[in-house]
């Protein structure tokens, strides 16, 4: 049991840090987009970009510990 449990834990901790990478990437990525558009928005213009790529940081963590929850409890069901 103790080695399902650090696989488990393993798993969750490897899914979320590649969330995050992904999550702050992608919001990134778009904010770029967003301002070399030909006509920026008043949304786009008043965003600060950190606060952005946080918040696509923190998205990634819980779509990535998710993630990684759901396939372990699947693992877990087909053994």
């Amino acid at each position: 049991m103790h080695r399902k449990r650090n696989r488990l834990l393993l798993i969750v901790a490897s899914c979320s840090l590649l969330g995050v990478i992904v999550g702050g990437t992608i919001s990134r990525a778009e904010s770029s987009f967003c301002l070399n558009a030909k006509t920026p928005t008043n949304d786009c213009l008043n965003q600060d970009p950190r606060l952005k790529m946080l918040e696509g940081m923190s998205s990634g963590l819980v779509a990535g510990a998710g993630a990684a929850i759901g396939a372990t409890w699947n693992l877990w069901k087909r053994e």
